[in-house]
């Protein structure tokens, strides 16, 4: 698994496995039940592994992988890293609201322009949601590089979990 990709906020892996999907899934379940360091739940085809509450903390990664069958005896597992879905949720919200103002303030912006009065404001507030969006942007890399260690707890448990 490579996250040296800057771009990337959320590393996505696949893994072709030559098992039926249903053992997968029942080595997900065993472990469930057989360790305490990972909270692992399962939903149909979908398996979601967190930290336990005490150890987490607001970047704290979490892992989803969602095993589908190709035949009766293979399947592959798909694998996505990212935050608890509450904080992606809300990053998101802050990336569509600095957008959303941008666009507000352009529109204001070209009014004004058209009317021939002052709309350095506006322009001011345009580069003040690019910063805005920046900051977020690097933050979320910051938040994505500070949760290294744990996608690789994350990702050794998955493996050795499949025996991989």
């Amino acid at each position: 698994m490579s996250t040296t990709n800057t771009i990337v906020l959320r590393p996505r892996f696949k893994i072709a496995l030559e098992r039926q999907n249903e053992a997968v899934l029942q080595a997900f379940e065993i472990a469930k039940k057989t360790q305490k360091e990972f909270i692992v739940s399962r939903i149909d085809d979908h398996v979601f592994i967190k930290f336990p509450q005490e150890k987490q903390h607001f970047w704290s990664p979490q892992l989803h992988l969602e095993i589908t069958e190709v035949d009766s005896k293979s399947c592959i597992v798909h694998g996505l890293f990212g935050p608890n879905p509450t904080v992606w949720t809300f990053f998101m919200f802050l990336h569509f609201m600095v957008a959303g103002l941008f666009i507000a303030f352009s529109i204001w912006a070209y009014t004004n322009w058209s009317l021939k009065t002052s709309y350095s404001l506006q322009v001011s507030m345009m580069l003040f949601m690019v910063i805005a969006w920046f900051v977020l942007y690097f933050g979320g890399s910051i938040g994505k590089a500070s949760s290294k260690n744990d996608m690789h707890e994350l990702n050794n448990f998955m493996n050795k979990t499949l025996s991989l």
